[in-house]
């Protein structure tokens, strides 16, 4: 019989979480953790690979605020050990119409950091105005600001992960494919690839896009929507204005979708999207081609309100959300479909700012069987996952259900 390799630990799919998860675990594990990509590593076809994600505590649902301080020591552990800057803070502003129909959003904001002790300023136009004069707003907008929204460098944060995690003994392979998940008859996992098998004590699926084609192997299908997402960014003549240090990172909330932006980092431009805008696809269906309607909103809305970060477009970038039927995490072992041993975590179309956090949840998951943060809300065993009628509310501000996450525009 072949020798089949055995690591105590793998983790299936690496990027922003996957990648956290194979760090964590090799800190406690060293060379018994393998991580598997089925593409090359820092590939763009998921969600986690662009130079910039927004970072915040802000958030509308103390399910997150929470944690959201947590995310901030993850990523600084990070930083001590690999010595390099993965998170810049440069404030944060929610904005929307006063007496609009999503004022009652911002409140939602205010309870849920209030609830944790989150400081905040409320800021009407005039005084947004005032202190980033990038915003051509008046009496007609109210605002939350929070000092210490800022950017993570996702591609950075990936890399770095990985290559940490390779300093304490992890092995990493690219290029390689999960085909099944299996049982040996002494009770152990087998998992096979494109590159052959490996035997483990547990899994942890962090497949993003992918999580049902290696969920289906174990008889387990997560309702997710998959859509095609897309930022733009924008050669702005008035760099300077869009600096992190005078440029703070963005959201607008509006009836239908949040808008938001951030500011220059790495060798981009001033950059603006839409959450959860985009359609419905697969991994095997998703094009790659941005979509001039989402990007013509996109230059209008900014026309409006931040009209000096407009310039050439440098490029519009494609990537995937995979998100729950109600947009919350899922963080869970399947236990109660009778694999204890496989971990499985979807971050819902919202994750990058917390990977780090999500990466050491995973593994203590994993070594410990528990873990020390709040994750009750985000098990499987509620109507988003269980109940098949359950109708989908992808946009997180939004009071009404949708069927489809596609923009109205």
């Amino acid at each position: 019989m072949a020798y089949v390799p055995y690591y105590e630990y793998i983790v299936i799919g690496c990027g922003g979480i996957g990648s956290a998860a194979v760090y964590w675990l090799s800190k406690r594990a060293g060379k018994g953790v393998l991580g598997l990509e089925q593409f090359k590593l820092g590939h763009d076809h998921g969600g986690s690979q662009d130079y910039s994600r927004i970072i915040r505590l802000c958030y509308h649902d103390s399910r997150y605020t929470k944690i959201t301080r947590d995310t901030y020591r993850a990523w600084e552990e990070v930083e001590r050990e690999s010595g390099l800057q993965l998170v810049y803070k440069t404030g944060g502003l929610d904005f929307t119409l006063k007496g609009g129909p999503q004022e009652w959003l911002m409140e939602e904001y205010a309870k849920a950091m209030d609830a944790q002790g989150i400081p905040y300023e409320r800021l009407d136009g005039p005084e947004i105005h005032r202190r980033f004069p990038q915003f051509e707003v008046g009496p007609e907008t109210v605002g939350l600001y929070q000092a210490d929204t800022g950017l993570v460098d996702a591609a950075r944060g990936n890399s770095t992960h990985i290559q940490l995690a390779r300093a304490h003994g992890a092995t990493v392979i690219e290029e390689c494919a999960v085909l099944k998940i299996d049982r040996m008859k002494s009770g152990m996992i087998t998992v096979r690839t494109s590159q052959g098998e490996f035997r483990c004590r547990r899994v942890v699926v962090t497949a993003g896009a992918w999580i049902n084609h290696v969920l289906q192997s174990v008889g387990v299908n997560i309702p997710v929507a998959v859509t095609q997402e897309q930022v733009t960014y924008f050669a702005t003549p008035n760099v300077k204005e869009f600096t992190k240090e005078r440029y703070p990172t963005w959201i607008s909330h509006t009836p239908d979708y949040d808008f938001y932006g951030l500011p220059i980092h790495g060798n981009t431009g001033s950059k603006i999207g839409i959450d959860a805008g985009g359609p419905r696809v697969t991994p095997e269906t998703r094009t790659y081609v941005p979509d001039p309607v989402r990007e013509k909103a996109c230059v209008d809305f900014l026309q409006k309100w931040v009209p000096r970060s407009l310039g050439p477009v440098m490029y519009s970038k494609t990537c995937l959300y995979t998100m729950t039927m109600d947009r919350h995490f899922v963080i869970d072992t399947l236990a109660a479909k009778g694999w204890p041993d496989v971990i499985v975590c979807c971050g819902a179309g919202h994750a990058y700012k917390f990977a780090s956090l999500l990466g050491k949840i995973l593994s203590q998951l994993a070594v410990d069987g528990r873990t020390q943060y709040p994750i009750d809300d985000f098990t499987m065993n509620r109507p988003a996952v269980t109940d098949p009628n359950f109708k989908p509310l992808f946009y997180m501000g939004k009071a009404k259900q949708q069927d489809t996450p596609q923009a109205k525009l």
